[in-house]
């Protein structure tokens, strides 16, 4: 590289091709050392937009892609054991790769936190029609 336009554009690749799909992929133990480093591997930029953000992107239905964990739509949430979950993820509760739901208990229909789900226990999820 011999200018700053080739150092920017090399970053973007980095960012893009290497640092991103880590995230999507990395366990959550792995994503909590990164989360201590964030600062330093990243840039100025915070975790939460970023490095957990692109995490929770392995569930394309969950994220907002500039937003982060979207909490509008009702889920249905698959666990690795083969438990299933509905709910409303609640994003403020949903933090270090675990997600939070807001779901309605079956005997008495009150509203009820379902979770935490750490991200690697989490098979799929899937957007409930309104």
């Amino acid at each position: 590289m011999s200018n700053f336009d080739e150092l920017v554009t090399a970053r973007k690749e980095w960012i893009n091709n290497v640092l991103k799909p880590w995230c999507q992929g990395a366990r959550r133990s792995e994503l909590l050392k990164a989360d201590v480093e964030w600062l330093d591997i990243a840039g100025k930029v915070t975790a939460e937009k970023t490095l957990w953000l692109w995490a929770w992107s392995r569930f394309p239905e969950l994220v907002h892609e500039n937003l982060g964990i979207e909490e509008t739509s009702q889920i249905e949430l698959g666990l690795q054991d083969g438990r299933q979950f509905c709910g409303f993820p609640d994003s403020r509760q949903s933090v270090n790769g675990q997600l939070v739901l807001l779901g309605t208990d079956r005997a008495d229909g009150r509203l009820v936190e379902l979770g935490p789900f750490s991200i690697d226990e989490i098979a799929y999820v899937n957007r409930l029609p309104d």
